[in-house]
């Protein structure tokens, strides 16, 4: 959950929805095309990243750049801000210098945004407008790799799917609207519609499986691996895999979900890749690609927050708190939510900005909880902290809805569970008990997680580096999937291998 201006983001209970976790996260929707090597930068300074890049006249005037600006800004608030790092910007810009140089445009002018974000992804906007999240630069595991990436967003740009995607969704929208406003057959009128919206979500197949063949014949006249792009496919495949077996699979839009990885994908980037030969064919750049990343933050930042095992803490707040075992903890930038897979149990965490004379069983009466049971509503004390607690219900949900004041703050604490469920107090009360002010030694030893490079020694094993990260689920697993490891593969003596860590 991120930290803004001392302050969290106010954020509405809205109603429950058979999927209540993901109705207890209110997601603002964003329209995105979604779907890197050193270079001598005194030799083309052109290749330096800005924090204020200079946009070539002929795209900042032209129609595709003024709809990729007027989004950008939304872009980087959503995804945190941009990741400030020398090593990684210097080697995204060589990357995408290369691409360029044998794209069909090579007067086309790219603003790389790195996002300051654990999410993986990586889109593009019309005009121009790149972004990879830092969570992708710590999967992918080389230069070719992430090449790979950046082609076929840099695709998605130059064969405009942006503008065709938003043309399709426009007349999906009036589709909507003739079924809701105008159809008297309304049964005949969803299954057009519902014809409407398979045929959109086939024509963005066709738009991803277009820009993998781009893509990949790009990073092969640039010189990459053009194996590198079924690599990356199969690689965030294993990390889908781990991260639904480690409870930290999140329904979000990512790069994970808008470009699944299928094995007819895969067999139709090897075969464009064959194209240029056999495996082995051009540099996939490791090295490189890892002295780039070493350092980088990984997993949450401090203005989100850290989820560590069951507990939630934020430094800048000076809170903590737990999630009852069992729960998946997901730390989105306006909630942090936790579920439970067995009975559909719900738990949201955020806050709301009130007067400091406030008064919280006022507050909770106000209006914001649906089908809160006024008379439920008490004045409590949580160690130490003015809180107040109140039950309501909805549909075949209970929920029990706890507010408490901590450094001038107001949280929120909202427990959901099947009605009738007798679990909810107890749930309820393990949440709000756990909930406390850091103490100052506790702010100090909380630390963000880091990328750290570690050369492999003779008799190195995949337990051994495993055993050097910290605060990770399925070390070894994940070891494996951050390196491109496979099962019953060990790491090789002198080679360059990621492990997260402080």
């Amino acid at each position: 959950m991120v930290l803004k201006q001392a302050k969290i983001e106010k954020r509405l209970f809205t109603k429950p929805t058979a999927n209540l976790l993901r109705a207890m996260a209110v997601v603002s929707p964003l329209a995105l095309s979604a779907c890197q090597s050193f270079v001598d930068l005194a030799a083309d300074p052109s290749l330096s990243p800005s924090k204020s890049p200079v946009i070539a006249e002929n795209v900042r005037s032209g129609r595709l750049a003024r709809l990729g600006a007027a989004q950008h800004p939304r872009i980087l608030e959503t995804y945190g801000g941009e990741y400030s790092n020398v090593a990684l910007e210097r080697m995204v810009a060589g990357i995408v210098g290369k691409l360029v140089t044998v794209s069909d445009n090579p007067t086309q002018v790219y603003q790389i945004s790195i996002l300051d974000s654990p999410v993986v992804n990586a889109f593009a906007l019309p005009g121009g407008y790149l972004y990879v999240s830092r969570g992708l630069l710590a999967l992918a595991s080389d230069s070719a790799e992430l090449a790979a990436v950046i082609a076929h967003e840099m695709a998605h740009v130059t064969s405009n799917h942006g503008i065709l995607r938003q043309k399709r969704e426009k007349e999906n929208v009036l589709a909507e609207r003739i079924v809701s406003d105008v159809l008297r057959d309304k049964e005949a009128g969803r299954r057009a519609l519902v014809r409407g919206k398979l045929d959109l979500a086939q024509f963005s197949r066709n738009q991803e499986l277009e820009a993998d063949a781009v893509g990949i014949a790009a990073i092969g006249e640039a010189g990459y691996d053009p194996y590198a792009a079924a690599a990356f496919q199969q690689r965030m495949a294993a990390f889908n895999a781990y991260r639904s077996a480690s409870g930290a699979d999140d329904q979000g839009i990512d790069f994970l979900s808008t470009h699944p990885s299928t094995p007819q994908r895969v067999a139709l980037a090897v075969g464009h890749a064959r194209k240029f030969g056999g495996r082995g064919t051009g540099t996939r750049d490791r090295e490189s690609y890892m002295r780039g990343v070493n350092g980088m933050l990984f997993g949450d930042s401090a203005d989100e927050g850290y989820v560590r095992s069951q507990r939630y803490s934020h430094v800048g707040l000076g809170i903590t708190f737990e999630f009852p075992d069992g729960f998946d903890i997901e730390n989105r930038p306006e909630a942090v939510l936790g579920g439970r897979q067995s009975d559909g149990a719900a738990i949201r965490f955020d806050g709301d900005d009130l007067p400091q004379n406030a008064s919280l069983t006022e507050y909770i009466a106000s209006g914001w909880v649906e089908g809160l049971d006024v008379s439920s509503v008490r004045a409590a004390s949580i160690n130490g902290l003015e809180a107040a607690t109140a039950k309501a219900s909805v549909g075949r949900w209970d929920f029990d809805v706890t507010v408490v004041r901590a450094n001038g703050a107001v949280y929120r604490i909202l427990t959901a569970a099947p009605s009738g469920s007798s679990e909810l107090t107890s749930l309820a009360n393990k949440v709000r008990s756990s909930f406390r002010v850091l103490s100052k030694a506790e702010k100090a030893e909380l630390k963000p997680l880091r990328i750290r490079i570690l050369k492999a020694e003779a008799g190195d094993t995949v337990a051994s580096m495993a055993a050097r990260m910290r605060d990770v689920s399925n070390a070894q697993t994940l070891f494996r999937v951050l390196n491109g490891v496979p099962e019953g593969e060990e790491p090789e003596a002198g080679k360059l291998y990621k492990i997260v860590t402080q």
